[in-house]
């Protein structure tokens, strides 16, 4: 997942930027204490949440918890 995941009917993504300024960010459907429902991921996207995750400080920088604009 990359760019707005804020389709989401949790209210909150959480969002993680790359450090080198290349590369995709990544976000992530979340609740507001960012916890992320693993189950209701694909299978991409749960891989791309769990290797941002795990390289969080050498390629990712910390996670944001961001509340949607749901109109």
């Amino acid at each position: 997942m990359s760019q707005s995941t804020c389709r989401s009917s949790t209210g909150y993504e959480i969002r993680y930027q790359p450090l080198s300024g290349r590369g995709p960010e990544l976000a992530f459907p979340c609740d507001a204490r960012g916890q992320v429902p693993l189950d209701a991921l694909s299978d991409r996207a749960r891989n791309n949440y769990l290797y941002a995750r795990a390289v969080v400080g050498r390629e990712y920088a910390a996670p944001a918890v961001l509340a949607c604009d749901l109109h």
